[in-house]
């Protein structure tokens, strides 16, 4: 077992408000590292309400050496393991099954708020969406008599840290709670309910926030805990609406969450296609809404579009602050257009369900950077609330990124559109402006002789995302007035002269589609470099689009290689990256990565579910990615599993032989006759001698 012993901290989590999915995975994080780092864990009950309530009943002492399972005659290697001894506690069913109101008098958590949990107890969190612990909006604790009682309730469990996972009104409480903590001190010492070692001990209260909101509406980080599933969850659901308006050429008015943030409108109206948005942010600049959409609706119709979408955000407002409702858009689309239009409001199926993987994979990052921030922080160091910014896990002053985002919503209140855009981070501009670039039919034409015949092709493997980057070329092509030309089945096609010009609706239902419409192959250039470049000098092309992955890179710098013996290669030419593997170089993301590790992550889910079920069960899981390990890494991670083996490191005969004795004496430590299944990812070019069917022979073995 791993030991990665700091200082002796107790240290506390709480979720608060609104619940979001990814923080369980937050909290198990939370648990884990801060076990790792040699610190007690606990997790308090329905957010600051549970602090406010504390214990009122004591713990059914429990020997958990021998009811919990845990082998009495541990090898001498364990006795001492930090994980070992916070195994588990034996309340972590009773949170994850919902029993912890239940009136079985010997096993409840009745009475008890602020509850210590071990390893063990959170188990399986990962892949549950909402929060185990609880979540509740305090009116108690808004109130000092509230917040000094909270203050008496840790002191007296012995808790001097406490992560605070919600948006910014449970992390502005969080942060007033830690500079009242000195004076709730002075008084509960004044009022006899502790001592002068409690207040000696106890003088400062460590406090770091992570934002759990699925509206991603916090500033100074690129996401927020939950975000990312809720736009999957609108974006299933649009996939499905779609399908039914096109078959009966309806207009759907679709309304998500987002009250003061307008980001899961915008980009699920970019990811699902839609025709016309409102956002908080920036709502339609004409003085009538109504006919702004109107003109945008009717040309796509016009030209032949059977379906209509239109997405609003439930803060959704004109520039004079006047709601837009999905029912008024509805009757509009009515009236004024005859459009057979129907209103779905998503409400709270976007808050549930199962995380995805990247609300697997972002709480478990930050909780591991919170337990961290604990063990640095001092009486003079700021609350930090952690963030991403960049693909970099960051630490933000927490008040600085709550005012940034309390003032965003006062811009919007004060009609200065333009400083709420400002205030947001610059992605979020620049996604405005690449939907209305791709929804919009107005041309913004270049100069005649600026105008261009730009190539469009797909090399290598397939993946997610191929097709939604060649339609919003196509598009943006239309846009500025320059011929898109699609090659179809790469450059063996383009020797086929396989070659045809898309239109702005041929490739509107291209956006869902995954795979690749133009075909693709793994043909490069050099195998007929000449014939190559007579096709570019035949079809005139002026520019090049190739989207794949690093057969497509590799493309591209043979043709920027060949390019002093031909000259048709003089010409603009751009690699989008796009394969699962996400191997490209020079960029943290490819297309299709995001899509092949969801899919990963549900077959995992799958797999695990029958691997507990039969106990005792340990599956390999073979993953793709070439020499990258990309896939098989955040797998894992977004997974719970307990082994991963990639390209990078390798594996090799002492490795193997301490994981197999690692999780022989993990099953050692299980419940007896409730040990779960486990998964070991593997991927596919980790090892030539070490393959997934050795190695699971040898698990079995063992």
């Amino acid at each position: 077992m791993t030991k990665l012993t700091t200082k002796k901290m107790k240290i506390a989590v709480l979720t608060s408000g609104g619940d979001s999915a990814g923080m369980n995975a937050a909290v198990r994080a939370v648990v884990k590292m801060g076990i790792l780092r040699g610190c007690e864990t606990w997790v308090v009950r329905e957010g600051y309400e549970g602090l406010v309530k504390g214990n009122t009943e004591a713990p059914a002492a429990q020997d958990y050496s021998t009811t919990q399972g845990n082998p009495i005659n541990l090898p001498e290697s364990l006795k001492d393991d930090t994980l070992v001894r916070n195994l588990r506690f034996g309340d972590g069913p009773l949170l994850r099954d919902g029993e912890g109101d239940t009136s079985d008098a010997d096993h409840t958590l009745k009475g008890r708020y602020i509850i210590r949990v071990g390893w063990d107890d959170v188990r399986g969190w990962m892949g549950e969406g909402g929060t185990f612990i609880g979540t509740a909006r305090s009116t108690t604790f808004r109130t000092v008599e509230g917040r000094l009682a909270a203050a008496r309730n840790l002191i007296k469990e012995g808790i001097d840290a406490l992560v605070v996972c919600g948006g910014d009104g449970s992390l502005t409480g969080a942060d007033k709670f830690r500079s009242e903590w000195p004076e709730h001190v002075k008084t509960l010492r004044a009022n006899g309910d502790i001592g002068d070692e409690e207040v000696e001990k106890y003088g400062h209260l460590k406090i770091v926030g992570l934002v759990g909101s699925i509206d991603n509406d916090m500033a100074l980080t690129d996401m927020t805990i939950g975000a990312p599933t809720a736009l999957h969850r609108i974006c299933e659901a649009i996939d499905n609406i779609n399908t039914t308006a096109a078959s009966h050429s309806r207009a759907f008015v679709v309304e998500v969450m987002g009250r003061h943030c307008g980001w899961l409108a915008l980009v699920a109206g970019i990811s699902s296609g839609a025709d016309f948005i409102f956002i908080p942010e920036r709502p339609p600049s004409s003085d009538s809404w109504e006919e702004e959409m109107c003109a945008t609706i009717k040309a796509h119709r016009n030209v032949g579009k059977r379906k209509t979408i239109v997405i609003v955000a439930e803060g959704a407002h004109d520039k004079n602050l006047n709601p837009v409702r999905a029912d008024d858009i509805k009757k509009v689309l009515a009236e004024q257009l005859g459009l057979d239009t129907r209103v779905t409001t998503l409400g709270h199926v976007q808050r549930g369900g199962r995380p995805c993987a990247w609300d697997r994979i972002l709480p478990t990052l930050q909780g591991v950077e919170a337990v961290e921030v604990l063990l640095t922080a001092t009486p003079d160091t700021p609350s930090y609330v952690i963030g991403i910014s960049e693909n970099k896990v960051t630490r933000v002053p927490l008040m600085e990124a709550v005012l940034k985002t309390q003032e965003a919503a006062k811009a919007i209140g004060e009609k200065n559109f333009e400083k709420a855009m400002s205030l947001r981070d610059s992605e979020f501009g620049e996604s405005l402006d690449a939907f209305m670039a791709i929804s919009t039919l107005d041309k913004r034409l270049v100069a005649e002789n600026q105008r261009l015949r730009i190539a469009i092709m797909h090399v290598g493997a397939a993946a997610g995302g191929m097709n939604a980057a060649t339609r919003t070329a196509v598009r943006f092509c239309h846009l500025r007035g320059h011929t898109p030309l699609s090659i179809h089945n790469g450059f063996k096609g383009l020797l086929n002269d396989h070659i045809t010009n898309p239109s702005w609706l041929g490739v509107d239902n291209w956006m869902t589609r995954g795979g690749s419409e133009l075909g693709t192959n793994r043909v490069l250039p050099s195998a007929d470099m000449g014939a190559i470049a007579a096709k570019f000098q035949t079809h005139n092309f002026d520019g090049l689009l190739i989207i794949g992955g690093f057969e497509a890179f590799s493309a591209l710098l043979e043709l920027e290689e060949a390019r002093n013996s031909y000259p048709a290669f003089r010409i603009p030419m751009v690699h989008l990256p796009a394969t699962i593997s996400n191997n490209v170089p020079l960029t943290d993301y490819s297309l299709g990565s995001d899509t092949s590790l969801n899919a990963l992550v549900d077959a995992c889910d799958a797999i695990k579910q029958s691997a507990s079920a039969s106990r005792n069960r340990v599956f390999v899981v073979e993953t793709q990615g070439g020499k990258c390990g990309y896939i098989a890494a955040l797998g894992a991670l977004a997974t719970g599993a307990v082994l991963v083996y990639t390209p990078e490191v390798g594996i090799s005969l002492d490795s193997l032989r301490n994981d197999v004795k690692f999780v022989k004496e993990r099953y050692g430590l299980d419940v007896r006759g409730k040990s779960e299944g486990r998964l070991v990812l593997r991927n596919e070019k980790a090892s030539d001698i070490y393959t997934t069917e050795i190695i699971t022979k040898i698990l079995k073995e063992e």
